[in-house]
């Protein structure tokens, strides 16, 4: 069954509940565990839309794509290459990703989230696809002239932990094939990224179970499967979004 679970503010109340159309319905419980369909419905332009979930960590990837890897030169990776992305830096679909300041060169980067629906820890990959709840869109903004600007130490999670630099959203959704699905970046209307999930080096089982040797993976963890070509750097006041149908699309102003 194909659900679009979202989370917003009614009245200064947090609530959860389900997309159908351009209403809201009002679930009751916990997400994760027996949650209860509600009655009321709501208009979704009366409810500001939050983060669908509240990861304990973001996990994003690195060198995940062939056409990327094949364009940069890198070496094909033997196991998930990844980094994690603090809380710190979570934006609502809406929010404005703010500028840190100065010259820095601020790029987008349109990902598919895979959300964890129940604790996995050492899971094989027969079972990975059992501990997912659904998938989001994602934004793992980074400022690129930070990352190697110490030649000794590469920066990744400081160039991708800035205040605002992880939003996703709108919804997480149930139910779709992740292997069918396609990721696009639109900065100011124009499309910049067109990619399938097919490419990925990784499956969503293969980086469910692999990562998951490593730490434990908990109910609204979110693994970010890493981008492909076309990524590129915004201007403030502009406006980027990453789209992913049967998802939806996640929409920011950069300023």
């Amino acid at each position: 069954m194909q659900l679009h679970w979202i989370r917003f503010l009614e009245g200064g109340k947090e609530q959860f509940g389900t997309l159908e159309g351009e209403r809201v319905r009002v679930w009751h419980g916990d997400l994760f565990e027996y949650p209860q369909r509600g009655d009321r419905t709501l208009a979704l332009a009366e409810v500001r839309l939050l983060t669908p979930v509240r990861p304990t960590k973001v996990i994003a990837l690195w060198n995940n794509f062939k056409a990327l890897g094949e364009k940069l030169g890198l070496a094909v990776p033997a196991e998930p290459l990844y980094l994690v992305k603090t809380p710190n830096s979570y934006l609502e679909p809406g929010g404005t990703i703010r500028h840190p300041g100065g010259s820095a060169k601020v790029v987008f980067e349109g990902e598919l989230g895979i959300v964890i629906g129940k604790t996995c820890k050492q899971v094989a990959e027969r079972d990975a696809l059992a501990h997912v709840l659904g998938y989001t869109c994602a934004n793992d903004v980074t400022v690129a002239d930070i990352l190697n600007r110490d030649a000794s130490f590469a920066q990744w999670v400081r160039a991708k932990g800035f205040d605002t630099f992880c939003p996703f959203g709108p919804a997480v959704a149930t139910g779709l094939d992740p292997e069918k699905l396609r990721v696009r970046t639109l900065l100011d209307g124009q499309v910049r990224q067109d990619y399938p999930v097919s490419d990925m080096r990784f499956s969503v089982a293969q980086l469910v179970s692999l990562i998951s040797q490593d730490m434990s993976l908990l109910p609204g963890d979110i693994i970010l499967c890493g981008t492909s070509i076309g990524v590129g750097s915004m201007k403030p006041g502009s406006t980027v979004e990453v789209e992913i149908d049967g998802i939806g699309r996640l929409t920011n102003r950069f300023n």
